[in-house]
């Protein structure tokens, strides 16, 4: 075996490998199992596995070694699935798998996203006695934890006789990616203060915290992150830019990118392209256009940083959109070929949505269908919002029959021309859409918003009386409403694109989401700290208008981060400078 294993270390093509394979054959060597195992595994790890397989039809009897090898190779490939096919073959086989079958199987599962399999597999493994070893029961919590089944992980995790690092990171990871963000951060508590469940204490490492910070950005939870950051200090693991770049990114996504340019500034280890590129979107959500372009001018300039990419353009032309800089966007759009980097349909869609933005449409027609590159459905919903936002019913129409020839289902597409017929008065349309809504069973993605107190995230519908104190949230909006009035606000009733009254459409406006988690969170807390709240969708214009207001009535810094960028409020202001 050293022998065959010596001849591979010096394969450099694929012809040294048919070469060596040629060889080992006629000396007999293919039939003795361990070099043929290294053989198939060498093949099947290293850009040869069709090749490895061809080769592993011809053998008559596999070893669990040779299945292994081939099993691996299908588990780390673009298609996965193989794996599960080659292991439902192997079960059949004499041989039986082995703890290291179960593991590359396992992996396969969690890329596959293989959830049923995966359930199979952990009955395997108890049928097999390896539930002792803690490398595969964490492969199988990863593979729960990736498949998005997290009940089952968790009941796995509390079962484990041992956990190393890797299981703890795996859970928390998984609760991250998941939709269960916040007990990720609980976990990652529970393991900072170390576990007393007799199982061995572990000290978060760099994974842990990648996971964490992933939780926090989710949240907006900015409490818990400088909490996650001020262990990160304290465990010197700043010293290294993944983690930099994690806690520059948590910050932004947090809506206090003056955190993330300290972290930025501050870094002791050298900025990778990721650095600049993490920092430069940070500033171009909160609407900071002009420091990001400070930024990248700073690395197009050569002084300092790597050289602008794909990316580093895309963040830049994000800012431009974000702070209503359309020539200067334009003019970046026009200079990216001439510094060597290719459009890409997303450059595309951010100077397509610039133009929109700005009211531009004929333009930004016209760069679609000049395109050289396919657009995608994006790129037309992008400018049927433009024509949204604008009123104009023959690029909406355009936009809208595009989205409908793609076969397009999305809900926000037909919501969003019922709502340009709408506003022109033209309810025989609008019923024609929704019934088209109906006849394509199409459902409307309803709008809600949450905001985070005391560690306990809250959820709000438009509406919604949910919430226990739905009576105490709902007085407080009649006062902000009162004292608003007498500010001299009147509600935007063009925002509900519905044929009813005008009292109607008032009362209406007064419960969106937004508004709720806004009087949640001034009968919650009692001092001048600010209020983070997340929209799943663009915050309407009336809510804007409200939350400047509620801002300075009530001098309260109130940050909202909708699907597309941060609004931060500040005594009467909002950072996007009402460009949105």
């Amino acid at each position: 075996m050293a022998y065959v294993e010596s001849l591979l270390h010096k394969c450099t093509s694929f012809s040294h490998i048919q070469q060596l394979h040629a060889h080992i054959l006629t000396t007999g060597l293919f039939h003795f199992y361990p070099s043929r195992s290294k053989f198939l595994d060498f093949c099947a790890t290293s850009g040869s596995l069709p090749y490895a397989a061809a080769v592993f039809r011809f053998v008559p009897l596999p070893s669990t070694n040779d299945w292994n090898a081939i099993i691996r190779g299908h588990a780390q490939s673009h298609h996965p699935t193989n794996a599960v096919t080659c292991y439902l073959s192997m079960s059949r086989a004499p041989c039986k798998p082995d703890a290291l079958t179960c593991s590359f199987f396992l992996k396969a599962c969690a890329r596959a996203l293989a959830r049923i399999e995966s359930f199979q597999m952990h009955a395997q493994v108890l049928k097999s006695g390896f539930d002792a070893d803690v490398l595969l029961q964490t492969t199988l919590l990863d593979a729960y934890a990736k498949c998005g089944d997290l009940d089952s992980a968790c009941k796995l995790f509390d079962e484990m006789s041992n956990r190393d690092i890797a299981s703890w990171n795996a859970l928390i990871s998984g609760m991250a990616q998941g939709n269960r963000p916040y007990e990720a951060l609980k976990l990652f508590d529970r393991m900072r203060e170390g576990s007393h469940d007799g199982r061995g204490m572990m000290m978060p490492n760099e994974v842990t915290v990648l996971g964490a910070l992933s939780a926090c950005s989710q949240l907006g939870a900015i409490r818990e992150g400088d909490k996650v950051y001020d262990y990160i200090k304290k465990s010197c693991l700043d010293e290294n830019v993944i983690v930099c770049n994690a806690v520059i990114d948590m910050y932004a996504k947090c809506g206090v990118v003056e955190k993330a340019y300290t972290v930025f500034e501050g870094m002791t280890c050298s900025r990778s392209i990721i650095t600049w590129n993490t920092m430069i979107m940070g500033f171009a959500m909160d609407g900071n256009g002009e420091k990001a372009l400070e930024l990248f001018h700073r690395m197009a300039g050569g002084r300092v940083g790597p050289t602008p990419d794909g990316v580093t353009y895309l963040a830049a032309l994000c800012a431009c959109n974000h702070a209503g800089l359309v020539d200067e966007g334009v003019r970046l759009f026009e200079l990216m070929e001439k510094h060597g980097v290719s459009k890409n349909v997303k450059h595309y869609g951010s100077v397509v949505d610039l133009l929109g933005r700005a009211g531009r449409l004929n333009e930004a027609y016209k760069i679609i269908e000049s395109m050289p590159i396919f657009p995608d459905v994006v790129l037309w919903q992008t400018l049927l919002g433009a024509s949204k936002i604008y009123g104009n019913v023959e690029i909406a129409e355009k936009a809208s029959r595009k989205l409908v020839e793609m076969g397009s289902s999305n809900c926000g597409d037909f919501v969003l021309l019922s709502n340009v017929y709408a506003a022109h008065g033209r309810w025989n349309d609008v019923g024609r859409v929704r019934d088209a809504m109906k006849t394509r069973d199409v459902k409307k993605v309803p709008g809600f918003s949450y905001t985070e107190m005391n560690g306990v995230i809250f959820q709000f519908y438009n509406g919604d009386k949910s919430h226990p104190n739905w009576r105490e949230i709902y007085g407080k909006l009649e006062e902000i409403s009162f004292k608003i009035r007498e500010f001299g606000y009147e509600p935007e009733t063009n925002y509900v694109l519905h044929d009813i009254g005008h009292e109607e459409k008032q009362n209406a406006l007064s419960y969106h989401s937004e508004k709720l988690a806004v009087a949640f969170g001034l009968i919650s807390t009692d001092d001048k700290s600010p209020i983070n709240i997340n929209k799943n969708l663009r915050i309407c214009g009336d809510c804007h208008v409200v939350i400047k207001l509620v801002s300075k009535l009530y001098d309260r810094e109130i940050i909202v981060r909708d699907r597309t960028r941060f609004h931060r409020f500040k005594e009467g202001s909002c950072s996007c400078r009402d460009y949105w």
